[in-house]
């Protein structure tokens, strides 16, 4: 098994393309004509957003409008702080400033406006 997608359900997919690239510098692979659905360019595995009208049409479950599923993710950079910094610049809201855990590593927590927690982190020995 290999993980390809991640796919986070928001209100609006292009509008979360357009906080990603701003508050975290990635860049978008594709929106669909339709803007239900658009790609992150993110390395091997796929992040994706999906309007939340899609959740019935594909599997038939209604989206639960203003509840917002626990979900995490997570990116991994050199400067934690600068990229914290450019994520709260840009609409983020801070959750947890930088800090250094005591196994090494830095780490840092935002949150989007679509309701998904950010992690943002030096990476792991080996990662």
């Amino acid at each position: 098994m290999k993980l390809n997608y991640v796919i986070i359900y928001v209100d609006n997919a292009a509008k979360a393309t357009e906080f990603y690239e701003k508050a975290f510098g990635m860049k978008t692979k594709i929106i669909h004509e339709s803007k239900m659905y658009a790609e992150m360019e993110s390395g091997e595995t796929t992040l994706a957003f999906a309007n939340n009208e899609m959740l019935k049409m594909n599997i038939g479950i209604d989206a639960l409008k203003g509840t917002k599923n626990c979900f995490e993710i997570a990116f991994s950079t050199e400067d934690v702080q600068g990229a914290f910094k450019t994520a709260i610049s840009n609409g983020a809201k801070e959750i947890k400033q930088p800090e250094e855990k005591p196994w090494g590593q830095v780490v840092a927590y935002v949150q989007d406006e679509f309701g998904t927690i950010v992690e943002i982190c030096t990476a792991m020995d080996g990662n």
